[in-house]
């Protein structure tokens, strides 16, 4: 089986380490942790691990945030691969800090990654997991906040979290989104 995991993520490096970035950051911890590499390829950075039996063809698109859709497009075309066996990795300002959240489905909910892999695609009917940035920040400065670094507290948290959003990954593909998302959606961060 293959699963396509897309990071989403603005390339370069004054956005890495920072709260968009999230879905780079775990992809990044699972390669180094798998003693992997990340290869530049067409509209992504390209990393295959293996889990169980299972290929993970794990991408950090290259064509920022706004334009996600068109990395996973091509991926999915590339790979000959079902939406349904891909999981998207976003942040998400909605949730909390630490909260994680797969969902089979649903709107953007303002997120311009997923905003645009919804108007490529056709529809919202993707995975996603979800990680809870909060929304500590004064109005009108919400850019500022999500391209912004963590507080210490937060990056702190950040090894045990992105550890937790990899193990549900591998739920994800080995046991299905239903069972990773009962196991994942009640449980409490762990901050």
């Amino acid at each position: 089986m293959k699963h396509l995991i897309f990071g989403l993520g603005n390339i370069g490096s004054e956005h890495e380490g920072t709260r968009h970035n999230i879905g780079f950051s775990i992809l990044d911890a699972w390669a180094k942790a798998e003693g992997e590499r990340f290869e530049t390829e067409r509209y992504a950075m390209v990393a295959r691990l293996r889990h169980k039996g299972h290929t993970f063809v794990c991408l950090k698109p290259t064509t920022y945030m706004n334009l996600s859709g068109n990395a996973v497009r091509y991926w999915l075309q590339q790979e000959k691969a079902s939406i349904l066996d891909a999981l998207v990795l976003v942040d998400d300002l909605a949730l909390p800090f630490g909260t994680l959240r797969m969902k089979s489905k649903g709107s953007a909910g303002g997120h311009n990654g997923l905003t645009h892999i919804q108007q490529t695609l056709g529809h919202d009917n993707y995975p996603r997991l979800r990680f809870g940035i909060g929304d500590d920040y004064p109005k009108g400065r919400q850019s500022d906040y999500v391209l912004g670094p963590w507080k210490p507290d937060e990056a702190a948290a950040l090894p045990l979290l992105i550890d937790q959003c990899v193990e549900a990954i591998k739920t994800f593909a080995t046991a299905g989104i239903s069972h990773a998302m009962t196991s994942l959606n009640k449980r409490k961060p762990e901050l």
